[in-house]
């Protein structure tokens, strides 16, 4: 069975420990976090199989359609379980939906390392107290970005590399061992009811009564078209399309003669006896 090397699953653990850290940036970094995908190209420009990496990091990215979080922590990190996640399926030859159940519990097991974080910022705290008090601009600046970064990197970078340099070939090799029995085919099943769960989550988040027509216009116009082998691009130019002409329908509800009707204004013209 294939493994990964050491440099392999540093550089992949430096990434998780970059996002979590937030160091990359407050909105670009939650992003991240919040989304499985980019951590799914790295995953796989690391090992070198961007398609597979991709195909397994979309079945995943469905699951956490609609997850988000004010800024604390989340039941679930996606980054983490795609960190994981992916390297094994990519060692097991798993299928997406057989990834998905192996997911799940390191993104559950990656929240509970999040709150530990908060543990230990806790600590770090009491430094920003002392710069605030001695009004001390570059003590304040450490302990507000650098001792809280440093710390993480120390807490992700060791666990994250151990689980990957250890642990996926060994997930790796049991799910390989179970191949063909009706383990796998429940977590196939499992996962494929996991994607479809985030599906409606994403619907019931973000769906709108009078915009639901939408979705199931892109669902209807995907199967009808699958015989075309239509790419992805083309769906996002028709879909920018018909965006475009909703909005432009609307802006015509506004008849000439209602903006003719606003404009009417009474004054008063009690200021003329001044």
């Amino acid at each position: 069975m294939e493994t990964l090397t050491v440099l392999q699953s540093l550089l992949i653990a430096l990434w998780v420990a970059a996002v979590m850290s937030r160091w990359l940036g407050g909105g670009a970094t939650l992003t991240l976090r919040f989304s499985p995908l980019m951590t799914g190209l790295v995953v796989g420009i690391v090992l070198g199989d961007v398609k597979q990496a991709m195909i397994v990091t979309a079945a995943i990215q469905l699951i956490y359609m609609g997850v988000f979080s004010p800024g604390g922590s989340m039941p679930s990190e996606p980054s983490i379980a795609t960190a994981i996640a992916v390297p094994v399926a990519l060692l097991g030859n798993l299928a997406p939906e057989a990834a998905i159940s192996v997911a799940v519990p390191v993104g559950l097991l990656g929240s509970y390392l999040y709150q530990f974080r908060f543990f230990i910022n806790t600590f770090l705290g009491k430094h920003i107290d002392t710069a605030v008090e001695k009004l001390d601009d570059g003590a304040m600046r450490r302990s507000i970005i650098w001792y809280p970064t440093i710390a993480s990197f120390m807490l992700f970078v060791p666990l994250v590399f151990v689980a990957l340099y250890l642990g996926a070939p060994v997930i790796a090799n049991v799910i390989a061992a179970l191949e063909g029995t009706v383990i796998i085919h429940i977590l196939e099943v499992v996962g494929g009811g996991l994607a479809a769960i985030g599906i409606a989550t994403t619907i019931y988040v973000i769906g709108r009564k009078d915009y639901l027509i939408f979705f199931f216009l892109a669902y209807f116009a995907s199967v009808i078209f699958k015989p075309l082998e239509i790419t992805m691009v083309t769906y996002a130019i028709l879909g920018a399309l018909i965006a475009a002409a909703f909005v432009l329908a609307k802006g015509s509800n506004t008849t000439p003669s209602a903006a003719s009707s606003s404009g009417n204004v009474d004054f008063d013209d009690d200021d003329d006896d001044f």
